[in-house]
This record gives C-alpha cells, sequence and structure tokens, in this order.
C-alpha cells in the first residue's frame, strides 16, 4: 500500500453563512476520502509533486446544508480531475 498526503492548507468560502461551512468540509473530506480509496487513483496521486493553487472554475450552488454538502463533493472531485492532470 502506498502513502498518500494530501494537505489544503486553505479553503476560501465567501459568501457562505457559518452554518454551511461545516458540511460544505464534510463533504469535501467524505468524497476525498471515497475517491482516494480507489487504488487507481491513489496510483496516480503517489508520484510527489506540489500544486501550489487550483482554480476550480464556476460551481453550481444550492443553500442550506444539503447543498453545501454536495458542493463540497463536486469541489472533491474538481481538485482530484485537477491532480490527475
Amino acid at each position: 500500500m502506498s502513502r498518500l498526503n494530501l494537505t489544503i492548507d486553505r479553503v476560501v468560502l465567501r459568501g457562505f453563512d457559518a452554518a454551511e461551512r461545516q458540511p460544505l468540509v464534510d463533504g469535501l473530506k467524505a468524497e476525498l476520502a471515497r475517491i482516494l480509496a480507489d487504488p487507481a487513483t491513489r496510483s496516480a496521486w503517489t508520484q510527489s509533486r506540489r500544486t501550489p493553487v487550483l482554480r476550480l472554475g464556476k460551481m453550481q450552488v444550492t443553500r442550506g446544508p444539503a447543498g453545501v454538502r454536495k458542493l463540497g463533493g463536486g469541489v472533491a472531485r474538481a481538485i482530484a480531475r485537477g491532480m490527475l492532470r
């Protein structure tokens, strides 16, 4: 099993209510864990590299805890796509 260390120093959440921040982070963490559980993805990510900034582009936002949790999952998938380029 290879070891993978992913560090996200900062997530900038402008325009979100305080109550929406934790569900977004929870969605992000859950989806990253799911993505990284895939052996093929882990294998592709094991090459040591640093990506200082990923610009993810526009994403659909639905307000409320369920909507921002879904957004967190979308952010995680966009991170995965950005890292696999």
